[in-house]
């Protein structure tokens, strides 16, 4: 007899259910949300455990390399496919959800999440950190263009977040009332937007001395912070088996409804990491708007452009992109034109 765990987890707690091959329910505890404890739960069952599952979340990296290194075989499940099955419950409560996703586990019908590493988790939270200082600079340099248009002050249109402190600060020293009230904010975004200049310094250092972020930016449009999202993002390259499924992971593919006699193509899907997909767009759009330099894939952009119009030529290749980075990363080579022939 084989038996199954479902975990339904929260922050600090998580609901445990142990279920048979048949679908006869073992054992049902509600546990703290820690390795420990759920391993020593399992520890103490009398009957050796097949696999522990639970769906994609916040903690789905803590408990999966904990539990794996406790000696179980765990597996994480895509959350859209848990609570798609899980919707067809009467009632939700964690007791239920458990019990649902061992279900799952059961029968096999989910999809595994890739487990990133350590490393691919630490350029992530550089650049999201990267990201949130960049944000709150603009807010505050919002709010301060909010404030000041009150006492007729209006700044131009576009001023560059380094020149923003040196072109306000004189106007607002000048009135007593608004430098006792603005002042502290921009010291506040000089402070922040310092912050920042030091992230993207490191950023920038860290593409610079990695080989395959490197062989990615010899691709036009693509520069430090487009390659270590992309590298961070799939982490492990042989788990796609064609490059051209990366595409579809980052949700830059289009969906498809077929039923009878209708085959209706629609939008992208936008699944996966929306952080990826609006990089590799920001990408596309810098090597057909921006780039001097002439390339295959441009050229078939700008056709593109002038059929179908600028923001699905920009998507399609972002689609390219994405391929064509995931398959100089496999095959160890650099951007050539002659290799980007072809449609997307």
């Amino acid at each position: 007899m084989e038996y199954y765990v479902g975990l339904d987890v929260s922050l600090r707690s998580c609901a445990l259910c142990i279920v048979d091959n048949k679908g006869k329910v073992y054992l049902e505890r509600e546990l703290p949300c820690e390795v420990e404890d759920i391993a020593d739960c399992l520890a103490a069952f009398e009957h050796p455990i097949k696999r522990v599952g639970f769906e994609a979340g916040a903690m789905s990296q803590h408990l999966f390399f904990g539990l794996q290194s406790a000696g179980f075989d765990v597996v994480c499940m895509e959350a859209r496919q848990v609570s798609a099955a899980l919707s067809a419950m009467r009632n939700k409560t964690v007791k239920t959800d458990a019990k649902g996703i061992a279900q799952i586990l059961r029968t096999g019908w989910f999809s595994p999440v890739h487990m990133k590493s350590r490393e691919a988790h630490g350029m992530r939270a550089l650049l999201s950190t990267r990201k949130a200082l960049l944000k709150k600079t603009m807010d505050l340099a919002n709010e301060v263009r909010g404030l000041l248009k009150i006492f007729g002050v209006r700044l131009p249109r576009t001023v560059k977040h380094g020149s923003f402190d040196g072109l306000v600060r004189p106007m607002i020293e000048m009135d007593d009332v608004l430098a006792h009230a603005v002042i502290p904010l921009l010291d506040a975004r000089v402070v922040l937007f310092q912050h920042y200049l030091e992230l993207d310094r490191r950023v920038k250092r860290a593409a610079s001395q990695d080989e395959v972020c490197m062989r990615m930016m010899t691709v036009p449009g693509v520069g430090p912070i487009a390659a270590l999202t992309f590298k961070a993002a799939v982490d492990d390259p042989s788990r796609f088996r064609r490059s051209r499924t990366v595409a579809a992971h980052f949700g830059l593919t289009p969906r498809r409804f077929q039923s009878g006699e209708h085959d209706n193509p629609g939008r992208i899907s936008k699944a996966g990491d929306r952080d990826v997909r609006a990089t590799l767009y920001a990408a596309a759009n810098a090597l057909l708007m921006r780039t001097m330099a002439g390339s295959q894939i441009k050229s078939w952009g700008m056709r593109l452009m002038r059929t179908k119009g600028r923001r699905r030529a920009v998507v399609a290749v972002a689609r390219k992109l994405a391929v064509l980075l995931h398959r100089i990363w496999i095959d160890g080579s650099e951007f050539r034109q002659e290799q980007v022939g072809g449609t997307a």
